[in-house]
């Protein structure tokens, strides 16, 4: 007798995955309808996880395109220390679909927020919109409003001469100003500025909210450049912390389910926009946990081995890949399982200052 899944390729069942008796073989990513070639312009933006991307690209001899350089007379060591090269541009982390959208609305002249700066503890000032991106903070206002305009006139020429832009979508929950919406990365006080309910509040952006700001936004950079091809991830990294009244665990799966879906009907929604599994490959039951640190929540070394050798493998031309990964340890080699979830690769992350001191 026949019936549909008769003849199906090996990937749409669960039971031919080589992964399931090695992890490190996991391989759920089908052919792309576009490559990356070695001199296409590649920006990112995102979450904490998108930094690996960048970092891995531009190690394997692909074009990271850093639109916002340090000045010249700046050495490597103190242009990383003020985020120079983390992403294409100095915004650090963005979270949302919703400060997405407003990034490019406000750096292409259509929003322009009313709160300007937050005090710092240091008596200075910071970026609302970025807060942690120049350590110390700026010395005044003015010298603030100099560097942003610098700042957005990069965005501007990192959407208008880019070829693929890599975006992770990392949450959905954020603090905006009641008075116009403006959204931060993170709520005043916690990097900066003064808490008062009056003039912020809690959001936490559901399907529809985040599906029509990522359409939004991605109409905006085609609208700029036709030409950009778009890959859209979703970070595997756990909230650090909700403001919902429940388990921080049970708001990382509401979450990360509203994100992965809006990351699905976008891809629908226009050309040459595709979908990386970065999620699944971290979080999926083949590979039993290892890809996670101690804590639950950091991705390990190995683990983004396993996602960026996948993003080599199939989305350059040469398919090159960075090599052999370790195999999965085992339950029965418990000291070697533990050093390697211990080995965590470090990236910026605005989260991480959330604490409940």
């Amino acid at each position: 007798m026949k019936h549909p899944y008769i003849g199906l390729p090996d990937q749409q069942f669960w039971k031919n995955e080589p992964g399931i008796k090695n992890g490190s073989q996991l391989d759920p990513i089908s052919k792309p309808n576009f490559q990356i070639g070695k001199g296409d312009k590649i920006v990112t933006a995102g979450s904490c996880f998108a930094q690996h991307v960048a970092r891995f690209m531009s190690g394997s001899g692909y074009n990271h395109f850093i639109a916002e350089k340090a000045h010249p007379t700046i050495n490597s060591v103190i242009a990383k220390k003020h985020n120079y090269g983390l992403f294409s541009a100095r915004y650090g982390n963005i979270y949302t679909a919703r400060q997405l959208k407003q990034l490019l609305q406000r750096a292409f002249g259509n929003f322009d927020p009313i709160e300007v700066s937050w005090p710092s503890k240091a008596l200075t000032v910071v970026d609302p919109f970025r807060p942690q991106i120049q350590p110390g903070g700026f010395l005044s206002e003015k010298e603030l409003l100099a560097d942003r305009a610098h700042h957005f006139h990069c965005i501007r020429t990192a959407v208008a001469e880019m070829d693929v832009f890599v975006f992770t979508l990392g949450l959905t929950e954020c603090w905006q100003d009641t008075r116009d919406g403006a959204v931060f990365p993170l709520a005043p006080g916690v990097a900066g500025g003064i808490y008062d309910p009056e003039m912020v509040s809690f959001a936490n952006f559901d399907v529809e909210e985040t599906y029509a700001d990522l359409k939004e936004a991605f109409r905006i950079i085609r609208e700029i450049n036709p030409r950009t091809k778009i890959i859209v991830t979703v970070s595997p990294v756990a909230l650090n912390a909700t403001y919902e009244s429940r388990h921080v665990l049970l708001s990382t799966t509401w979450s990360k389910s509203v994100l992965r879906i809006c990351a699905e009907k976008v891809t629908k929604e226009f050309k040459d926009c595709t979908y990386f599994p970065s999620y699944e490959i971290i979080t999926s039951p083949h590979v039993r946990g290892a890809y996670f640190a101690s804590d639950c929540r950091e991705v390990t070394e190995n683990g983004v081995d396993h996602v960026m050798n996948l993003f080599l493998k199939h989305f350059t031309n040469d398919g090159k890949t960075l090599g052999k990964l370790n195999a999965i340890h085992t339950a029965t080699d418990e000291e070697k399982h533990q050093s390697a979830m211990e080995k965590v690769v470090e990236s910026f992350c605005d989260e991480a200052a959330i604490d409940n001191s």
